[in-house]
């Protein structure tokens, strides 16, 4: 594969394009048609941001990739380091464009998303809760961006922070079961023990569950969304009891009622 499209990771951009789809659908419904253009340039954002995110991730990991991963781009030597962070600013720069055009607010959103992934990949990653926080900002930023550009703010605010709790609960599980093996990275549970930084997760995700039903009471959401969001709080409520005792299948369960949740937004959306 040519070493400009295998840095980009087509597979991560294809899931960021996949999820602006999704919340379209979740916030005007059948109504999307109307927002082709809309639509075409947040898809557009959203794929060269992240294909700058991960280039830019592969400059910063180039020392560890030496070892863990030779083959790719940077460490193989197909793709100087310089050159690479001249590609991601290209991306980053098209992205931030591409949202130009669709309103002031879709601007300054996209704007921040490249202005957290940098400081993400450059300091915060190794930080351990903040770095956490950080990457679920960028999870619930989606619901924030795809509420800007099809007018449904408020209720994508409402998504955005669910995803935000579901993703920290999951990020601080990870980190309690990949305590052994970070050396490098202070970790929540490496400075307040692993009980702690599990009752902390659980919190975060009890917060995601407590906060499910606003789109049923507030936005008139129909009852079928109310009986497909149970399904995911259900998981939810698994998956916070069960890392106690094994955070691996915590953090996979925690991925699944996430999946079951957007499921349910999008039932919200179309009923």
């Amino acid at each position: 594969m040519n070493p400009y499209i295998a840095i980009i990771r087509i597979g991560n951009c294809v899931m960021s394009v996949v999820a602006v789809l999704l919340v379209g659908i979740i916030s005007v419904g059948y109504g999307i048609t109307s927002y082709l253009l809309q639509l075409t340039l947040g898809i557009l954002t959203v794929f060269l941001i992240t294909a700058g995110g991960n280039v830019i991730n592969d400059y910063y990991d180039r020392e560890v990739d030496k070892i863990n991963h030779p083959e790719r781009p940077i460490p193989s030597g197909k793709i100087k380091p310089q050159t690479a962070v001249i590609y991601s600013a290209f991306l980053f720069s098209g992205g931030i464009l591409s949202s130009y055009f669709i309103s002031t607010c879709a601007l300054l959103v996209a704007s921040y998303a490249v202005f957290m992934l940098l400081l993400y990949e450059s300091s915060l990653k190794y930080e351990g809760l903040a770095g956490n926080i950080a990457v679920s900002i960028l999870v619930g930023m989606l619901f924030v961006y795809g509420g800007v550009i099809f007018g449904n703010l408020s209720l994508m605010a409402i998504f955005a922070t669910m995803a935000f709790f579901a993703n920290l609960g999951r990020e601080i599980i990870k980190d309690v079961e990949d305590m052994a093996g970070d050396i490098n990275r202070r970790t929540l549970p490496k400075k307040i023990g692993r009980k702690k930084a599990s009752l902390l997760a659980m919190s975060f995700l009890y917060a995601s569950v407590l906060i499910s039903p606003l789109p049923y009471l507030l936005f008139g959401f129909s009852i079928y969304y109310i009986l497909a969001v149970l399904v995911s709080d259900g998981i939810f409520i698994y998956a916070a009891h069960i890392q106690f005792k094994d955070p691996h299948a915590g953090q996979k369960y925690v991925k699944y009622a996430m999946l079951a949740g957007l499921i349910a937004y999008l039932v919200g959306g179309l009923t």
